[in-house]
């Protein structure tokens, strides 16, 4: 999604893209934008992601200052913490893999389930649902299953039980989303857990995703569902662990 000028000099038509959040609009126009976009993409998502967590790491490096103070063995708790903290909000890139009919994992963790069930919000039919637990360990962002528009995004509220109980899913906060495109929508929904406890949405209704991208967060351990297709061929086991924006997960069917 984006805006462009029209004129008859071409040098002088600058286009803004604005399907992610926080873009840095209005650039100089000497700069060539082609050769900065991905770099400034990529430390615009990172400082993002960071930024759910600002008032965490204050207070531990308040902690971490007061421990050194009273005993500088306490302030190596602190400085463990805030290590730990530091890699738990982490945002690596990934390699997307790029054939179209390639759907991948929405969020980092284990399949715990692979079920058939009804997906009553958006798609209203019985479809297959990978349901994928994210461990305090993994990364947290969650991406987009496919390229697509989002047409669908709705939060609920609810409980914080254990996000591998088989019925979190049907009490627990959520956030669900559709990625829509001319040949499938796939629905996606972000689940707290028992310690995650806030769902960060980034992208927008009506935002265009390109297949792996960032159109969120959980913070801490939770669950993310993505629900396809029965005619997909699904790729993954229960058990298996996946990779955010780069697993495939499922093949789309050619009909």
């Amino acid at each position: 999604m984006g805006w462009g000028g029209t004129g008859a000099k071409t040098q002088d038509i600058v286009v803004l893209n604005i399907s992610r959040p926080f873009r840095f609009y209005r650039l100089p126009e000497l700069l060539d934008r082609t050769l900065f976009e991905p770099e400034i993409d990529r430390l615009i998502m990172r400082l993002q992601t960071l930024a759910e967590g600002w008032w965490i790491f204050l207070i531990l490096v308040l902690l971490l200052l007061v421990g050194w103070w009273i005993k500088p063995w306490l302030a190596l708790l602190f400085l463990a913490l805030l290590l730990y903290t530091l890699a738990f909000f982490r945002d690596p890139d990934r390699a997307v893999p790029s054939d179209p009919a390639s759907v991948v994992a929405a969020a980092d963790g284990k399949i715990t389930d692979i079920i058939e069930i009804d997906e009553p919000d958006v798609l209203k039919t019985k479809v297959r649902r990978v349901g994928i637990f994210l461990s305090v360990f993994d990364v947290h962002t969650n991406r987009a299953p496919n390229s697509g528009r989002v047409t669908y995004r709705k939060h609920r509220e609810g409980l914080c039980l254990d996000a591998r109980r088989a019925d979190c899913s049907d009490k627990n906060e959520s956030t669900t989303w559709a990625f829509e495109n001319p040949r499938v929508t796939v629905v996606v929904r972000q689940l707290t857990g028992a310690i995650a406890r806030r769902i960060v949405a980034w992208s927008q209704v009506g935002d265009e995703l390109k297949k792996g991208e960032r159109f969120g967060m959980i913070r801490f351990g939770s669950r993310t569902e993505v629900y396809l297709p029965l005619t997909a061929t699904v790729l993954v086991k229960v058990g298996d662990r996946v990779s955010g924006g780069s697993t495939i997960i499922a093949q789309l069917s050619d009909q």
